[in-house]
Order: C-alpha cells, then structure tokens, then sequence
C-alpha cells in the first residue's frame, strides 16, 4: 500500500520535483449557515450567542500541479439536507472546486475527518477519488450490510460508503499518526466521533493542520476550550489534548484551520470569492 500510494502521489507531482511531497492548500467554502448556537461549538459559551457558519471542502494542491489534489472532507448535496439545514449561497462542492480551476475527476483521494453528513455526503461527487478514513470510524459507524450503526451517521451515506469499499475505493486507515500519502498525515484523539481524524500538511511555509469538527472555531483555540460535541462528555478532556496536539504539529499556530469559522476567509483573504489560500 505505501509503495502503490508514493507511486500515485510522484505520478501528481512529477519524479525527481524538489516539491515532492508539499502542497498548496486552499479552503473552499461551498455554502453557510447564519446563526447556529455558540455553546454547540464552544463548550461553556453563553447559550444565547450565535454563530455563523462556515461549509469548507480543502483542496490541497501538490506544488507546482494545477490539475490535480487530494481534498480533506468532501462535503454534501443531498437535497434532504438542503431542505433541513437550507444552507446559504449554497454550491455542490464538486461546482465550487472550479474556482481554483479543479474538476470534480481531478480529484484522486478524499480524506473523511468523520462520518457526519457535513463532511462525508459529497464524496460520492468525485468519481475518481479514493476515499481515506479512520478504520475504526468505519466500522463503529457502518454494519456490513452497509446500514448504519448509530445515529452520527445517515442512512444514504452509510450505503454510499459501503459500495464504494465494495468497489475497492475506500481506504481504512488503521490508527493515528500516520503518513498516509507523502506529505500528508492525519491524526486521531479529537474525539468528536468515535474515531474523528484531522491533517497536517506539508507547505512551502510548513505544517497546516486541518481540524475539521475536531475544532469548530478559532474561539475553540483561542480560549482553550473544548468543542460542544464530542463523543462522550468524558471526551472534553481528550478534545483539548488534542488541540495542544495540533499546536505542536502545526508550524505556527497561525497555520492551525478549524472547521466551520467563516473568519478563516477573512484572515486568509486571497484569491477571495470564497476561496482562502492558506500561506
């Protein structure tokens, strides 16, 4: 499997490209949500607050190859979540990756964070990509009938799940730390599901941590505060480990993203449009 990966991996770059293994990374927000409560997010917050929202899908480029990138979650589009959540300037993040000039089949791998429709929903838009998770996530969530084993998960995405692993696609990632394709490596103990998994990313400027849920808000880091969900409420301890975790990884902890902040757009302003180039 490593060999078949760092094959794929100088196949996008190019052999012998002193690049290898570092990328470009770009947030791309596909939709929002305008007041969701802040105490959901930021544990211990005042119930009353209200938070926007941010939809991302991270596109991480290998330097110096514009036609190609392994994105960190994928998304959704189902039109049952559309109905419920009636999302804000909403585009399939397929559509939205245009404007960094990427194709739905440019895409090769997705790594999944965690199951919850938010982030799990649109991998089935990028007919190309294989699809990384944590192996424990998947099976906690996804019985081998592909139904799911718990509420975190939809029923139409457990399935979509299971008969992309049928099909040979999806990739089970067995446990934390790992370098999963050079350059990139993902990290597990944020425990906002079961097996929640966030990445570091080799830049030309250093490490990026992406922390999907793991983080919601630049508030989580800021004040040393634990998300509004985790697995158990035990797992609050656990939450805040491993934000000091991503702080040690991270090349500076400017370079640390949260999940779901729209204020990532404002602090990493270009190209703009929806679209932050983290650098």
């Amino acid at each position: 499997m490593k060999i078949t990966t760092a094959l794929a991996a100088l196949a996008l770059v190019g052999a012998g490209s002193p690049a290898f293994g570092q990328y470009e990374v770009y947030g791309v927000r596909f939709g929002g949500y305008p007041a969701f409560p802040l105490n959901a997010l930021v544990l211990h917050e005042d119930s009353t607050r209200k938070q926007e929202l941010a939809f991302i899908v991270w596109a991480l480029r290998p330097a110096g190859d514009t036609k190609h990138a392994v994105l960190f979650d994928a998304g959704f589009y189902r039109e049952k979540f559309l109905k419920v959540w009636k999302p804000t300037n909403f585009h399939r993040p397929s559509e939205a990756i245009a404007k960094i000039g990427l194709a739905p089949d440019a895409i090769t791998d997705i790594i999944i964070s965690h199951v919850h429709w938010d982030h799990l929903d649109g991998v089935d838009l990028f007919p190309r990509a294989k699809v990384w998770i944590q192996k424990d996530e998947y099976e906690h969530y996804v019985d081998d009938a592909g139904l799911p084993k718990a509420n975190a998960m939809d029923t139409a995405d457990a399935a979509m799940l299971a008969q992309l692993k049928k099909a040979g696609r999806v990739m089970l990632i067995d446990g934390d730390a790992k370098e999963i394709i050079p350059g990139i490596t993902v990290y597990t103990g944020g425990r906002h599901t079961y097996a929640s998994q966030y990445v570091g990313v080799r830049t030309a400027k250093g490490t990026v941590v992406l922390a999907s849920d793991n983080a919601y808000m630049y508030e989580n880091l800021a004040k040393h505060e634990p998300i509004g969900a985790t697995y158990t409420p035990g797992d609050t301890i656990a939450n805040v480990a491993a934000q000091d975790r991503m702080r040690r990884v991270a090349s500076d902890p400017r370079l640390i993203l949260p999940g779901h902040d729209p204020e990532i757009f404002t602090r990493f302003p270009t190209p703009g449009s929806g679209v932050a180039k983290i650098e």
